[in-house]
């Protein structure tokens, strides 16, 4: 009668392997951002985030490179898309928009052409400051900005429940903003 090994007896416990041979935990579209960014890139993009206004000389300061190759490498940044663009932040309390509401937007049904319709009246809305298309229940998560709860009820019960197709809208409130920032990470490009 053969005997039944346990796993404690079959498996082998597997050398260390040097980082070298072992699998990164970077995604392929991460791989290719490291190829294409050295340490100065990455400062550069990480002061610009924090201060678009920098000057060129400001900014070469900072980085540690003469004003002319810091210039460059901000033209070839901008050229290859890793700078979108330069904008002002913006007090929204300041400028009397003080509801922010997160919105599940439910489709009555999920195909393509559903979908596309959708996001391009989505994208048209200027109350609307983020579109997310989602997994799991439902089909947008939204973020919105208003004024106050009547002019964020207004805008749900004559626009946003109105799109087509639209069959339920499922409303959070922010009771307080702990954290709003522009900035994008970018630790894991300086691994």
């Amino acid at each position: 009668m053969p005997t039944k090994q346990t796993s404690s007896t079959t498996a082998k416990a597997r050398p260390p392997q040097p980082p070298s041979a072992m699998a990164s935990p970077q995604t392929p579209e991460v791989d290719e951002v490291l190829t294409g960014l050295d340490k100065f890139d990455i400062h550069i993009l990480s002061q610009l985030q924090a201060d678009g206004r920098l000057t060129n000389a400001e900014l070469a300061n900072r980085v540690g490179l003469s004003p002319a190759p810091c210039w460059r490498r901000v033209r070839r940044l901008e050229t290859e898309g890793y700078i979108s663009g330069y904008h002002a932040a913006l007090n929204r309390h300041k400028l009397g928009l003080g509801v922010i509401a997160f919105v599940r937007i439910y489709a009555d049904r999920n195909t393509g052409e559903v979908t596309r319709e959708l996001k391009e009246q989505l994208i048209q809305m200027p109350e609307v400051m983020s579109c997310h298309h989602i997994s799991g229940e439902g089909s947008f998560e939204i973020t919105v900005m208003a004024t106050d709860l009547d002019a964020y009820s207004r805008f749900a019960m004559d626009r946003l429940i109105n799109l087509p197709h639209v069959k339920d809208l499922h409303t959070s409130f922010s009771l307080g903003e702990v954290k709003a920032s522009h900035m994008l990470p970018l630790g894991h490009l300086r691994s």
